[in-house]
């Protein structure tokens, strides 16, 4: 799908950009009519001895990317590096310079921490520096009005996705059904993206569908996509999502979209969910999960962690120590981007939903 989406989106004129996780002005590039292809690794074991620049104790999504990057299978004009984490921002180094990677490169900083006049000048400026090295690089014109369009086109993907994981419940979509839909905005227009995210709203039922156990996940990025699999034929579904791919890319406040649209944009880094990659207190994330959670309905919280993924693992030993002190279950479960889950994990998570079927029965 993401290989005809590329076509399709050249065949429409329009330039791509391979961008590395998370968060990233996705609105800036849709003004400038690029095409954003997000680069989640890929998933499975990495092709080409590239990745061996890369040491075995580092983040796999890392690993793979070089991998991928250097192999010339990506067919896209450029790739844009947001400083997620230590590891990505130095791939953003070893990529061009090491990798044998020849398409043109972006960087992208945004501010860790709490929102401060400070930060949110930094981002601003960061903002207006892609915009004009998307300009230059385009030959478009920097036009505040596309920009405000693009703005709302996102807010408005945002809403349909809030929507379907607020009212997951509701929703005659299996796990693996909403994800593959939520997921593909990684690399559809996003104009495209908002129709289906709206078709599948309008086919919300009123009232929950019976479906089993439910249960809140937090991690990274959801692969293998087989896991939900796993947790639908164990009895359970993922009532609340904590996903850094997924859910805490929605946002939770709104802004002002009549306003400058760098400033709406600068706005918008603050009123995403708290996150361990953007530096988030970690005692105001506890509080904003147990909420959610509490929200939900769920009956226990499995953490699905990327191997080594430091900004992840930081917080892992809260998340036990909060959960745990609410008598909530938790289950840890870690992976490399593997392409199939393992048989030893499917059994964990069998073990822990019979566990919690066990407590909602007592």
């Amino acid at each position: 799908m993401r290989a005809a989406t590329l076509k399709e989106q050249r065949e429409r004129g329009r330039r791509s950009v391979a961008v590395l996780p998370i968060l990233y002005p996705k609105e800036l590039l849709t003004a400038f009519e690029v095409h954003a292809v997000e680069l989640w690794g890929p998933p499975g074991a990495p092709v080409g001895p590239e990745a061996a620049r890369i040491q075995t104790y580092v983040c796999p999504l890392v690993r793979n990317a070089l991998a991928f990057l250097a192999s010339q299978r990506a067919d896209v004009d450029a790739v844009l590096f947001p400083h997620t984490c230590d590891s990505i921002q130095g791939l953003a180094t070893l990529a061009p310079d090491f990798g044998g990677c020849p398409k043109k490169v972006f960087r992208f900083t945004h501010p860790k921490g709490a929102s401060r006049p400070s930060a949110r000048r930094f981002v601003e400026e960061e903002l207006r520096s892609l915009a004009k090295e998307l300009a230059e690089w385009t030959g478009r014109p920097l036009d505040a009005r596309k920009i405000r369009e693009a703005v709302q086109l996102h807010r408005a993907v945002d809403e349909a996705r809030a929507t379907l994981l607020a009212r997951r419940a509701c929703s005659p979509l299996s796990d693996r059904e909403l994800y593959d839909l939520l997921r593909r905005g990684e690399y559809l227009w996003p104009e495209d993206h908002l129709a289906e995210l709206r078709a599948a709203v309008s086919g919300l039922a009123r009232q929950p569908v019976q479906r089993g156990i439910p249960l809140m996940i937090s991690g990274y990025v959801p692969e293998p996509m087989s896991l939900f699999d796993a947790l639908e034929d164990a009895g359970a579904y993922v009532a609340a999502d904590d996903y850094a791919a997924v859910g805490r890319r929605v946002l939770t406040s709104p802004i002002d979209l009549a306003s400058d649209p760098f400033l709406a944009l600068a706005d918008a880094y603050f009123a995403y969910p708290p996150c361990p990659t953007r530096g988030a207190d970690q005692a105001a994330r506890m509080r904003w999960l147990l909420s959610v959670f509490e929200r939900s309905g769920a009956k226990g919280l499995l953490v699905h962690e990327l191997k080594f993924c430091e900004p992840e693992l930081f917080d892992v030993p809260a998340l036990r120590k909060a959960f745990g002190a609410r008598s909530i279950p938790v289950l840890y479960v870690e992976g490399e981007l593997e392409a199939e889950l393992s048989g030893q994990t499917s059994t964990r998570l069998e073990a822990f939903v019979e566990l919690l079927s066990g407590r909602a029965r007592a």
